[in-house]
């Protein structure tokens, strides 16, 4: 079959290259794609957000499958568009309808959504520009660290986490009057603070039953120990040490079975993945539970650079079960080894920075894979920059400290003006399997 993945990123390149690898997949579209995945496909000039000039490619093209890889066209509808079109509802949209994608694209509806369904999370007021000094005022009701989460999509930076009650209260109504993140600042969720350790798992679902896929931990600070400003994402590991056996089935139990059940009671239609960004918080018997910080619907980046490599099945044939609602019949093969990625970006990311910079020493990077993300070729036939982050290094290995030594020594090899890559990526780990 012909399938249109959309998207840019490495995200994108991650899951094109595991597509390419499908005997079901004949012809595989990428729209706008970059300079690495014209090595598993063929990149195509379409915006992710022109719904028509997409739906007129799939028929032109033949197209029988269509994976959504961003969040945007997600919660724009593109599924509903879909399915509102005689001809393109046939073809298999890889993705959740608009009202599931509230999941991501409110952080309020998700919060409500988790209360209705009782799924453990942390307590939550919201407000707006016209209750802002209730806000303020709640604010000084709760112990620092202070949460504020835009309400909307903000390319996953709209999410502040301060030690000062007056520079929470400052935020807040930099937030709502200011409009700071734009109109995903209108509204603004306050949080209360989760002492732990963060983690995502992915779940694939056809609407009733789902595969849970590897977990991830990424790493979104700019600087070394995990200090600076937030970034979409610095690196990977997949999988967590401290998601064993013991804890994932507390993830199951308690989260992904309910929002499984919740959607279904709910009458929303949900075919695709759902991200759950995790905190793992130690309870008063000691032992780790897991709170939902967040819902996103779809993969995350960079930890799709680390969690679909160790996907062994046919990634073709599991998203045509989502398809057919057969995902039960399916067996999800995962490689046993660990994945580590780490994210090569532009000197000044994630402020400013300049794009067009040769990029040289991709034919040295050994036995790791490298994932495109910000990139573009030259009509000279030049790989250069085309981004803030510019390339993910993924590396697997029977074990995690050999993997990241590996990416770690493949990115040094990678070079051009200004490269900037963080050393520590999943240092934090090494210290928790020891202990």
């Amino acid at each position: 079959m012909n399938i249109l993945l959309l998207g840019s990123g490495g995200r994108e390149h991650a899951i094109a290259a595991s597509i390419a690898k499908s005997e079901l997949c004949d012809r595989l579209f990428i729209a706008p794609g970059n300079a690495g995945t014209t090595e598993c496909g063929t990149n195509v000039d379409l915006k992710i957000d022109d719904f028509e000039s997409i739906g007129k490619f799939v028929i032109d093209n033949d197209i029988k499958m269509v994976v959504v890889g961003p969040e945007a066209p997600l919660v724009g509808g593109i599924a509903d568009f879909f399915a509102d079109n005689e001809i393109l509802k046939n073809v298999a949209l890889i993705g959740p309808s608009a009202q599931g994608a509230q999941l991501e694209g409110s952080k309020d509806f998700a919060k409500m959504f988790m209360q209705r369904h009782n799924i453990p999370t942390a307590a939550y007021k919201t407000f707006t520009r016209d209750t802002l000094k209730e806000g303020q005022k709640f604010l000084s009701t709760l112990n620092a660290p202070y949460v504020l989460k835009a309400d909307g999509l903000a390319a996953g930076k709209g999410v502040l986490i301060l030690d000062n009650l007056k520079e929470a209260k400052q935020e807040l109504k930099a937030m709502l009057e200011d409009a700071k993140f734009g109109d995903a600042s209108s509204r603004v969720v306050i949080e209360q603070y989760l002492d732990g350790i963060e983690l995502s798992v992915f779940v694939l679902t056809d609407g009733k039953h789902y595969k849970i896929l590897p977990s991830a931990k990424d790493y979104k600070r700019i600087g070394e120990g995990d200090t600076g400003l937030n970034t979409g994402g610095m690196g990977s590991v997949s999988p967590v040490v401290f998601a064993n056996k013991e804890f994932m089935q507390k993830v199951e139990r308690d989260i992904v079975i309910p929002t499984i059940k919740g959607l279904q009671k709910e009458n929303i239609q949900y075919k695709g993945f759902i991200f759950l960004g995790l905190m793992a918080v130690k309870d008063a018997d000691g032992t780790l539970a897991p709170y939902v910080i967040e819902y996103n619907v779809r993969m995350g980046d960079p930890e799709t650079e680390s969690v679909f490599p160790r996907i062994k099945s046919d990634v073709v044939e599991l998203f045509n079960a989502v398809w057919d609602g057969t995902l039960n019949n399916k067996k999800l093969d995962i490689d046993e080894r660990s994945a580590a990625c780490v994210m090569l970006t532009a000197g000044g990311y994630p402020e400013s920075y300049k794009k067009g910079d040769t990029i040289n020493g991709l034919d040295e990077i050994g036995e790791s894979l490298v994932f495109h993300a910000g990139t573009k070729r030259t009509a000279s036939g030049n790989i250069v920059t085309n981004g803030g982050r510019v390339l993910c290094v993924t590396t697997l290995s029977h074990s995690l400290p050999e993997a990241l030594l590996k990416s770690l020594q493949a990115a040094e090899n990678i070079k051009w003006k200004g490269r900037y890559y963080r050393h520590d990526i999943g240092q934090d780990l090494l210290k928790i399997s020891i202990s």
